[in-house]
């Protein structure tokens, strides 16, 4: 019979988590970096940088309104720049993949320190999923969910 195995010991490199907006689905992976550059998804990150499918977020996500978004909750937490961030983000638009990866950071900031952060993160709504999805379309309608047929006016 086979001895069981002793559990192994967990060597954090990263705290990864997976949040969700829409149709849109994040998976993030927060580094601790010591120091130097580490490789992630093929591509070089330093301490403090976020990578999002491949590319630097400034790129994927282009101005001030959406770059205030997404460091919010780092900036709640005041963790900016504590972390190398690689993000994987699929399906959905724009708005969904912005509220999917605010999602994922918030949960994977609850791992980091679970008793620090999830109340101050809590607090501000960014652990909670927005459950709100499209609404089905309903046959004999005019194509869309609500949408009546247009009624004749003589």
């Amino acid at each position: 019979m086979a001895e069981p195995k002793e559990p192994k010991e967990k060597t954090f490199s990263y705290y990864e988590a997976v949040g969700r907006r829409k149709e849109s689905s994040a998976r993030v992976r927060l580094y601790v970096v010591k120091e130097g550059i580490i490789s992630v998804q093929k591509v070089e990150v330093a301490k403090g940088d976020i990578i999002i499918n491949g590319k630097p977020i400034e790129k994927y996500f282009v101005g001030e309104v959406y770059k205030k978004i997404y460091l919010e909750p780092f900036r709640t937490t005041n963790t900016i720049g504590r972390f190398a961030t690689s993000i994987t983000v699929v399906g959905g638009g724009t708005v969904g993949q912005l509220g999917a990866v605010i999602h994922a950071l918030s949960r994977a900031l609850t791992k980091v320190d679970p008793e620090k952060f999830r109340t101050i993160l809590r607090k501000r709504g960014f652990l909670t999923r927005d459950a709100r999805i499209k609404e089905r379309r309903k046959a004999g309608l005019a194509g869309k969910a609500r949408a009546k047929k247009q009624s004749p006016k003589r």
